[in-house]
């Protein structure tokens, strides 16, 4: 008996599973078959029925929605798109049979021929210009306007020095000649509109670092790596202007090119104008590099800044020293004044830049400004009441002069600022490999080196900038 009463047991429940797999089939039947005469959203929930989800009915129906929506836009999409082709096929088609059909005459064959395929390559040039501009309004937003882009290009050359250019200048009385400062111990003054060589000045023993023109006479004011700033006056006359080249004459600049550069090869790329050898003034206090100097306004008195981590004020008339301005815990990069009050910004190693001011004679007050994080490589007036300092930090900051607590404009950039000018702009550091000047601020590149010795003066090895890179007669 209880052989009997578990083998029927066994057999009852053998008998209700098929039972059960035949009533779940029959009621996913039932579903599928009752939900083809149903609307897309309720068929879609008894789709998700069965499935095990954590969601809520309300946000499950609002996502069954989007898609819905999703779905709709999609299908009208390939709907657009079916009729295109289409109508793609009957064109061709329509094409293909005028073009049977008149293939009988043989002195139209060909020009049939060429209707059909030029009828056809300009549908397929309007299918892309439509497709375009479809897109276009999708792409313009991450493109530039091509009038935010910068297009600069070679106006002049002015070659003659063997070494790299530190500094240029501009004069601000007649007749306008642009000054060059180099590592070749000299200081050139070109013809602007002619690219000529008009004076040289050859009395530094060291790296010409900078130069700055005398606001009202003709002298210019030099800062060198002997340690030393001299005053010197010059007298040019500026060549006649010479007739603008016609463009569509034989290649004759190619020839010209070349045998300028076969020239500076063998080093005859020398200034031939004259030397002026003799200060008017040697201003010499320091003992260091000179980097940088400036005429303050009036330009009775001159400011130099150098690496022995002072700046002073000179007596131009009688090359006295007047104030020794102490207190950058490095050494100086670079110093300006102000165009028409007595205030003097230099700027240091130390991260920080300094302004003096010499307007009272009886107080001369110094503000420290601590905007960067690394080395201030130059700190300069603008035309207007600010200041421009440029950093090793990959920043360029202006400053107001009425409050200077923090500065009103801050911009970055992807390399380390070099040298910034009154005009907000920024020379980014690099190497020097020419032996040409430019009329702009991003000729500017590299660093000023000492040159107090008889070896060439930026391979010195004591020197706290970078090592650059520049080329020597002898190399």
């Amino acid at each position: 008996m209880p052989v009997e009463g578990g083998s029927s047991g066994s057999s009852a429940s053998a008998a209700r599973h098929p039972k059960q797999k035949r009533k779940a089939h029959s009621l996913s039947i039932r579903r599928t078959n009752s939900t083809e005469d149903r609307p897309p959203g309720s068929q879609r929930a008894d789709m998700l029925e069965g499935q095990d989800s954590k969601l809520p009915p309300s946000l499950r129906n609002n996502l069954l929605d989007l898609f819905g929506q999703i779905e709709r836009e999609f299908e009208s999409l390939y709907m657009e798109n079916v009729e295109l082709r289409r109508e793609i096929e009957s064109l061709n088609e329509r094409l293909t049979g005028d073009g049977q059909n008149m293939e009988g005459g043989d002195a139209s064959k060909g020009a049939l021929k060429t209707k059909a395929s030029h009828s056809t390559s300009q549908l397929s040039q309007k299918l892309k210009t439509t497709y375009k501009a479809s897109t276009s309004k999708i792409v313009s937003s991450f493109k530039a306007t091509t009038g935010s882009r910068a297009l600069c290009q070679l106006q002049k050359e002015y070659v003659a020095h063997r070494d790299g250019i530190w500094d240029l200048s501009v004069t601000r009385t007649q007749p306008v000649v642009l000054g060059t400062a180099s590592a070749d111990h000299s200081a050139l003054l070109w013809s602007i509109e002619t690219g000529k060589c008009l004076l040289k000045y050859g009395g530094h023993a060291g790296s010409v670092n900078s130069i700055k023109f005398h606001p009202t006479e003709q002298m210019a004011l030099t800062a060198s790596g002997d340690q030393t700033a001299h005053v010197w006056r010059y007298m040019v006359q500026l060549p006649a202007p010479q007739p603008t080249p016609d463009v569509s004459a034989p290649c004759e600049d190619e020839q010209d090119s070349s045998d300028r550069e076969e020239a500076e090869a063998d080093g005859e790329g020398h200034c031939e104008a004259p030397t002026v050898r003799v200060a008017t003034a040697t201003l010499k206090s320091h003992q260091g590099v000179v980097i940088a100097a400036d005429w303050l306004v009036g330009g009775r008195q001159a400011v130099t800044a150098s690496w022995d981590r002072a700046a002073n004020l000179y007596e131009v008339e009688t090359s006295e020293l007047v104030h020794t301005l102490t207190g950058h815990d490095q050494e100086l990069t670079h110093c300006c004044t102000h165009p028409t009050q007595r205030l003097v910004v230099t700027s240091s190693r130390d991260t920080t830049f300094r302004l003096w001011d010499f307007r009272d004679p009886s107080i001369h007050s110094v503000n420290v400004f601590q905007g960067h994080t690394d080395t201030v490589t130059s700190a300069v007036f603008t035309v207007g009441d600010n200041v421009v300092s440029g950093s090793d930090d990959r920043t360029v900051k202006v400053w107001d002069l009425k409050n200077m607590r923090s500065p009103i404009a801050t911009i970055r950039t992807d390399s380390a600022v070099n040298r910034a000018t009154g005009a907000w702009c920024a020379a980014r550091r690099g190497t020097r490999r020419t032996k040409h000047a430019t009329s702009s601020p991003a000729a500017l590149t590299g660093r000023p080196s000492a040159g107090t010795s008889t070896s060439p003066p930026c391979c010195r090895r004591n020197e706290p900038w970078p090592t650059h890179a520049c080329t020597h007669p002898s190399t």
